[in-house]
């Protein structure tokens, strides 16, 4: 069964699409090692299966399973790590303003009743996803630099740490969308990375947070922000380049779940959620394990 998650999971596949490939397909037969007599679980099966993961918080458990199995095969974290977070969509509900304001507050919008509460995800915020800014234009004026486009976007926050030599998600955690990204940075940073290095970009950048990778025995190499109504000095823009060069990495473990994985949130509340990206995590890793022994790249 955990198999069959794997597929529902790489394939970006629901629970019914789940049943009628198990059924269709000889080679996910193959690997969930069923042989053609034998019944294939159906829909709901699939799902009582997921709810019980869910409820016995076993996808943490699985996930620090193949990271142990990793560190056997000699993949260890030695390079340092890198740490960012991304908002993976959820389902928007309807709502009125007062119902919103009742859901912000941590209570439950009079009148509701059973269904209706079992319906709505009353753990998922709205955020705004901001994209790039325009440049001033070569006459000099535009004086402000102009957000190109805003959207906002209901759903969760994806927390990864990931090791800068092999690419692998070695921790995560999920809050809200609303939440901020450098409130995290206390459970991201992994304690079994040998190297020192930590690297995210302006969002994690505070004294406080410096503070506390300084306590903890790391160095932070965090991206620093535009003076507000100034140009970028070009020291700073400089090493803006080369702390940005490595940061990049985090963004092809970001397309890889949400363009390759299809990875949104189709559930309600966030225990369901993070068991989802959870699963996303692993999904990721098993991916990722595999080219890099397909490559010859593991130690020897």
């Amino acid at each position: 069964m955990f198999k069959v998650l794997v597929l529902q999971t790489l394939y970006t596949l629901s629970d019914e699409q789940t049943e009628y490939q198990l059924k269709d397909r000889l080679s996910f037969m193959r690997f969930v090692d069923l042989a053609l007599h034998e019944p294939v679980p159906d829909a709901t099966t699939v799902w009582l299966f997921r709810e019980r993961l869910v409820r016995a918080g076993a996808i943490e458990r699985l996930f620090a399973r193949f990271d142990d199995a990793l560190r056997e095969k000699g993949l260890l974290a030695m390079g340092g790590q890198i740490v960012d977070a991304t908002v993976v969509k959820a389902r928007t509900a309807r709502l009125t303003a007062e119902e919103k304001a009742a859901i912000r507050g941590g209570g439950t919008p009079e009148g509701w009743t059973p269904a209706r509460k079992a319906q709505i995800d009353r753990d998922a915020r709205w955020t705004l996803r901001r994209g790039r800014k325009r440049p001033r234009a070569a006459d000099g004026g535009s004086r402000r630099q102009a957000v190109a486009i805003a959207v906002p976007v209901s759903g969760y926050e994806s927390h990864l740490g990931i090791d800068r030599a092999h690419g692998l998600i070695r921790t995560w955690t999920v809050t809200h969308a609303a939440a901020h990204d450098g409130g995290q940075l206390g459970s991201l940073p992994d304690p079994a990375d040998t190297a020192r290095g930590v690297w995210a970009d302006t969002a994690y950048r505070s004294a406080a947070s410096l503070e506390l990778l300084a306590r903890r025995g790391h160095v932070g190499h965090l991206q620093r922000k535009k003076p507000r109504g100034k140009p970028m000095p070009r020291h700073v823009a400089r090493g803006n380049a080369t702390r940005g060069r490595v940061r990049a990495a985090v963004e092809h473990v970001f397309a890889a779940r949400k363009r390759r994985l299809g990875l949104v949130i189709r559930t309600v509340g966030i225990a369901r959620a993070r068991a989802k990206v959870g699963s996303a995590n692993l999904a990721y890793n098993f991916a990722r394990f595999a080219w890099l022994e397909a490559r010859g790249l593991l130690p020897a």
